[in-house]
């Protein structure tokens, strides 16, 4: 009787079932469920605004998707409950929510439902940019080593940028909380009703060094008096290796989705870092690449190495064994959909129209930061740029422009890489976009100069949540006998041309004057025109 894993990958806007063939990790079925509520970030569910840079999410969602899609991808393969020996769960991060103690998120509870601080922050949730900042100094006046991983900088993207947020705004929502937790730990509480806090989520987003701990409770005091005992009061000092098993299947969970309850539940893990093995990479030298909506780029270290501009180092961070290296670009494909909603473009005439340019020609130069920088500069409040705009540009070249700009901030990721003494010699991408278009995986090749391998399945993050299951159930010893059998090698690349990477030098040198320009400054015209924006938005 054949086995299979299931990989469970909650994404920004969906939620993405995988069911897969342990002898050769052939995905036998896979179901999307769209989040009925989205991304919020204009207002809640009873109509309730969100401030400015706000997303919030239903965690009802995430429910869903269990209900739906698991018994969809079991009637898709005609595969029998006994058949699937684990389960793994990949999450966006951070993405994290207050919960009463038995793990209710605070939006069901009566009398928070209209308050937006107790539904889940996603990941994208950028309006914690004072409190990053804030934490940011707090360590670098107490010259407290936690932010050392990241290299001194804090995200608002991160946990406890979140965790601050919520207290210093809403302290009702606080003090009701009895576990501020990762989406990925909650919803691996859901499944099993054990809460397994994993070492990813908290090495990279948490403040969590491996053989350290938490920040201080001297530290949490100097940010908030308020903050001095959060980790014992609200967190775990617990935390638990990857493919570890976080417990059985409940049989409530079990009758949901159509699985057999004790089914081995693998500890969470962040969607990017799931992807690694997934792509048949167990070991240093290959940038793992994980392209959607955002951009995040993985890397294996026989040492840690601390690297200016990358967002952490963790130890047995991705996979046992190594040191995790982590740097990622806020906005990919997300830049890529706001060019075709705003000049109202069909994807498929913009990339011909884009095609026919070459490198160089099209007399601008972008800076990709629509969404806030995440490397090297780890400024949210950092915001998009185009340079060299005439009357005569057309907007196939603003939306090469664009590609462009995003792969010169992978380019400006490799080169930290380099210059902290971390070598890589390929490249392999995966996730939504290298499959949709080839000329952005082109593009990326010619300016990094770096031939780009693309595995066989696309949908990686899925397949590696899957192999975790796998792990965490022991139908193998180890991540490197998972991903031998379940990765499935490459079957295509795409090979950088000389001449053009010649050309984007010359682009990209102009890329860098202007990061430099607007990135370095303390405080510069973006920030200084967003915080108008905000002014002006509450007057």
């Amino acid at each position: 009787m054949e086995k299979f894993a299931i990989g469970l990958d909650y994404g920004t806007e969906s939620g993405r079932v995988m069911l897969v063939r342990l002898t050769d990790g052939v995905e036998a079925a896979w179901s999307v469920v769209p989040y009925t509520h989205g991304a919020m970030d204009q207002k809640l569910p009873d109509g309730t605004p969100l401030g400015h840079d706000w997303a919030v999410q239903d965690p009802r969602d995430y429910l869903l998707v269990l209900r739906e899609g698991v018994p969809s991808v079991l009637r898709q393969a005609s595969v029998k409950a006994e058949q699937v020996v684990g389960i793994g769960v990949d999450f966006t991060a951070c993405t994290m929510l207050p919960t009463l103690a038995d793990g209710t998120p605070l939006c069901y509870v009566s009398g928070f439902s209209s308050n937006p601080h107790a539904w889940v922050k996603l990941w994208k949730h950028h309006a914690a940019q004072p409190q990053a900042s804030r934490i940011e100094e707090t360590a670098a006046r107490l010259g407290d080593p936690i932010l050392r991983p990241s290299c001194g900088k804090y995200s608002s993207e991160w946990f406890f940028s979140k965790v601050l947020q919520i207290l210093e705004e809403a302290p009702e929502v606080y003090a009701k909380a009895d576990r501020m937790i990762e989406a990925a730990d909650w919803i691996v509480w859901q499944l099993t009703g054990n809460e397994r806090r994993n070492e990813c989520c908290a090495g990279y987003k948490d403040m969590w060094i491996k053989g350290h701990g938490y920040a201080s409770k001297s530290f949490f005091r100097a940010l908030h008096p308020q903050l001095e005992n959060v980790v014992e009061e609200k967190l775990s000092t617990t935390m638990h290796p990857l493919g570890s098993s976080a417990g059985g299947l409940t049989p409530a969970m079990a009758n949901a989705t159509g699985l057999l309850a004790g089914t081995p539940v693998a500890v969470g893990v962040i969607d990017a870092h799931a992807a690694v093995p997934a792509c048949g990479v167990t070991g240093p030298g290959a940038l793992v690449m994980i392209m959607g909506t955002s951009l995040c780029h993985m890397l294996l270290g026989e040492t840690g190495q601390y690297i200016d501009g990358v967002a952490g180092v963790v130890q047995d961070g991705i996979l046992p064994g190594y040191w995790g290296y982590e740097a990622g670009q806020a906005a990919v494909g997300d830049l890529y959909g706001w060019y075709f909603k705003t000049f109202r473009m069909n994807p498929d005439d913009a990339t011909t129209g884009a095609s026919a340019i070459r490198p160089g020609g099209t007399g601008l130069v972008a800076l990709d930061w629509w969404n806030g920088n995440r490397s090297i500069l780890m400024n949210a409040d950092l915001t998009g740029l185009l340079l060299g705009a005439t009357l005569n540009t057309k907007p196939e070249e603003i939306y090469r422009a664009l590609i462009e700009s995003t792969a010169f901030g992978t380019y400006t990721v490799i080169k930290a890489f380099e210059k902290g003494g971390v070598p890589i010699d390929r490249l392999v991408a995966c996730g939504g976009l290298p499959l949709k278009s080839p000329l952005v995986m082109q593009i990326f090749a010619d300016v990094t100069n770096r031939e780009i391998h693309l595995p066989r399945s696309l949908q990686a993050s899925g397949l590696g949540a899957a192999i975790h299951g796998a792990v965490a159930a022991g139908a193998f010893p180890d991540f490197a006998s998972a991903a031998a059998q379940m990765s499935g090698g490459f079957v295509r690349s795409f090979k950088p041309h000389a001449e053009a990477h010649a050309i984007y030098e010359r682009v990209y040198a102009e890329y860098m004057v202007l990061h430099d320009m607007f990135g370095r400054a303390a405080e510069g015209p973006m920030q200084r025109l967003k915080a108008l924006k905000l002014e002006r938005h509450r007057n």
